[in-house]
C-alpha cells in the first residue's frame, strides 16, 4: 500500500511554470501608498506678517551696511584732511631774474612730517606768449629739521626754481615775461604711515607782485 502511494505521488511532479522556473503562487496586491496629506493653510495675516518680518531684517541688513560705509568714508575723509600739505612763500625780488629767486617751503602740520620731499616748479602760462606749460625740479632744496629728506611738522625749508632756463633766448632777460607768467609748485611726498604710497599735490598758482617793494611772487587772486 505504501508503495503504491510513492508511486503516484513520483507520478504527479509539480507543475514549473515556462522556461523551466516554478510557477510562484499568486499573492497579494502591493499596496499603494497614500498621498501626501494637503499643507496645512496658512492665515492671510501670518503670512503678511512673515512676508513684513523678511522685508524688516532686509532693511535693517541694509542701514546697518550703509551706516557702516558711511563711517568708514568719514573716518577716511577725517585722515584725508589731515594729511599734511607742503605750504610756499617767495624771497624778495631785489636783483637778478624773478625766475631765479629763492621760495620758502614749510610743513605746517603740527603732528605728521613730510618724509621724502621733492618740490618740482612749473611754469603755467604767459600771458600773450605762445608757450607750454614747463616743468623743472627745484633746485638746491634745503630742508630744516633733523628729518633726512623731509620736514617735521613746523620745519621749513629753501629752494630755487630754474624756470629761466626754459624760456627763449629772446625772452629770458625780458621784465615784462615775469609780470605776465604763472606759476605753481608740485610735491611728491610718501603718505604719512604708509611709505609706499606716494602723494603728488599741486599748489595754487603764484603771480609776479609787482605793488610790493620789492616784488615778489605772490597766491594768484580768485577770479
Amino acid at each position: 500500500m505504501a508503495k503504491t502511494k510513492n508511486k503516484k505521488r513520483a507520478a504527479s511532479p509539480r507543475k514549473r511554470a515556462p522556461g523551466g522556473a516554478a510557477k510562484k503562487p499568486a499573492g497579494r496586491p502591493a499596496k499603494k501608498a497614500p498621498p501626501p496629506p494637503p499643507p496645512p493653510i496658512v492665515p492671510i495675516d501670518q503670512e503678511l506678517l512673515h512676508l513684513a518680518r523678511g522685508a524688516a531684517g532686509t532693511v535693517k541688513r541694509m542701514v546697518i551696511g550703509g551706516l557702516v560705509l558711511f563711517i568708514l568714508a568719514t573716518l577716511a575723509a577725517v585722515l584725508w584732511s589731515l594729511r599734511p600739505v607742503p605750504t610756499y612763500a617767495s624771497d624778495d625780488v631785489t636783483a637778478g631774474s624773478p625766475f631765479d629767486v629763492a621760495f620758502k617751503v614749510e610743513n605746517d602740520n603740527p603732528w605728521l612730517p613730510i618724509n621724502n620731499l621733492r618740490v618740482y616748479c612749473v611754469l603755467a602760462q604767459v600771458r600773450a606768449l605762445p608757450i607750454e606749460p614747463q616743468i623743472v625740479e627745484a633746485a638746491n632744496l634745503q630742508l630744516g629739521g633733523t628729518l633726512a629728506g623731509g620736514l617735521e611738522p613746523g620745519a621749513a625749508g629753501r629752494f630755487t626754481c630754474p624756470l629761466r632756463g626754459t624760456l627763449g633766448q629772446a625772452d629770458r632777460d625780458d621784465a615784462g615775461i615775469a609780470q605776465r607768467a604763472e606759476i605753481y609748485f608740485r610735491s611728491r611726498y610718501d603718505l604719512p604711515l604708509i611709505g609706499s604710497v606716494r602723494l603728488t599735490e599741486n599748489s595754487a598758482h603764484y603771480i609776479l607782485n609787482t605793488r610790493l617793494i620789492p616784488p615778489r611772487w605772490t597766491l594768484k587772486p580768485k577770479d
